[in-house]
């Protein structure tokens, strides 16, 4: 059924690649809105009708995610716009922002049923449990389940967060229903009233997912580590290369699903004319575009590959660096030497993320070995505390 769902609205979509994940997520908000909008008002019968508090606090939790399904719809109609003036990298982070309220209203909803909950456990009441009562539940589980996956799935195909936010609050509903339903079972077979006591289990819960998905939707708008996979993807692409020398300093900027932007250093040989220079970082960002969907933008380093005394300090340099910490990776080595005056050793160290001295002592320790195993050299360095490729 799900499957059936997506091809055919792929199948029948005319847009482009950007449009359909627009048009995919929209789809997903409007089952969500339809499926939630009906599981609320038939709980909502039901728990007036029984006077359970946690069927009360299941069926305002499913108003809650009517009220996310309306969110969602209106954060893929605004992402999906195209980039104007105001935005030049488009709309798309905006579905961070609906899914973030999303999460902000679950929260929300969440200390609202721990405040009846714990009413209801200072003044309990029984519950009328009927057959209707257990086959709407149990009809609610079915459904929540089924939208659970249908968000997954979708959610895998346009590589959406906040539907992948839907998916895990669709199946913490599961949960939650299948706990107020073991509540009326338990109390028209004990006679005991753990109503109130189910409600507030079930608010802790909700409110715990509800923080939980705050602070992934406030790291994607902060911005976070990509994925290894997709560094990896890079760096291969990279690697494949066969002219350049190599690479360094790759920074990954993500401005939505389908707007990433990167930017890295290529360290080519220094005899090269401009036009060659040209044509290979050229080629190099067409194929980031072509062949990852992003948007690169490089930077040439020229490296003397014919100069002897450089090659000899170049070796020299790469020997005190490792010795110091063989994780340490040096790049971008200039040499600046002038009649009369003491010489400059220019480069950029790349430093491991637990790296145990300062730049300062590192700095120290590397200017005194230059001068034990080099020569009168001052050292410059440049610090690179960055760790998408260490």
């Amino acid at each position: 059924m799900i499957n059936y769902l997506l091809n055919r609205f792929e199948r029948n979509y005319k847009g482009t690649r950007e449009g359909l994940r627009t048009g995919l997520g929209i789809l997903a908000g409007k089952i969500g809105l339809l499926s939630n909008l009906v599981l609320f008002l038939i709980k909502l019968m039901i728990g007036l009708l029984s006077g359970s508090v946690s069927i009360m606090a299941d069926a305002i939790n499913n108003l809650s995610d009517t009220i996310s399904s309306i969110l969602t719809l209106i954060g893929f109609y605004i992402s999906g716009k195209p980039a104007d003036a105001e935005h030049p990298y488009g709309h798309e982070r905006f579905e961070y922002i609906s899914g973030m309220l999303v999460s902000v209203l679950i929260t929300f909803v969440g200390f609202q049923f721990l405040i009846t909950s714990v009413k209801r456990i200072m003044n309990p009441q029984s519950v009328k449990v009927t057959g209707l009562v257990l086959v709407i539940l149990i009809f609610s589980i079915g459904i929540k389940t089924w939208q659970s996956f249908f968000y997954q799935k979708t959610a895998k195909k346009i590589d959406s967060n906040t539907l992948v936010a839907s998916a895990k609050d669709s199946i913490n509903d599961v949960f939650t229903t299948l706990t107020v339903l073991l509540s009326a079972i338990v109390e028209g077979i004990t006679g005991l009233r753990i109503d109130g006591y189910v409600g507030l289990l079930i608010a802790i819960y909700i409110i715990y997912s509800g923080f939980k998905m705050i602070l992934e939707f406030i790291d994607a708008l902060m911005g976070t580590r990509p994925p290894q996979a997709e560094i990896d993807a890079m760096k291969e692409h990279l690697s494949l290369v066969k002219d350049i020398v190599g690479y360094h300093d790759l920074l990954i900027h993500n401005y939505g699903p389908n707007k990433v932007f990167a930017s890295v250093h290529i360290e080519i040989d220094d005899t090269w004319d401009l036009r060659k220079a040209h044509d290979t970082i050229d080629l190099i960002e067409r194929e980031f575009k072509h062949g990852l969907g992003v948007d690169l933008v490089c930077h040439m380093d020229p490296v003397s590959l014919h100069d002897q005394e450089q090659n000899r300090i170049y070796l020299l340099l790469k020997e005190i660096i490792h010795s110091l910490d063989n994780n340490l990776k040096m790049h971008d080595l200039q040499i600046e030497q002038k009649d009369g005056e003491t010489s400059t050793i220019y480069f950029d160290i790349a430093i491991p993320k637990d790296f145990n001295l300062t730049d300062n002592e590192l700095e120290e320790r590397i200017q005194y070995a230059v001068e034990q195993k080099i020569g009168e050299f001052q050292v410059e360095i440049t610090f690179d505390h960055i760790y998408l490729l260490i």
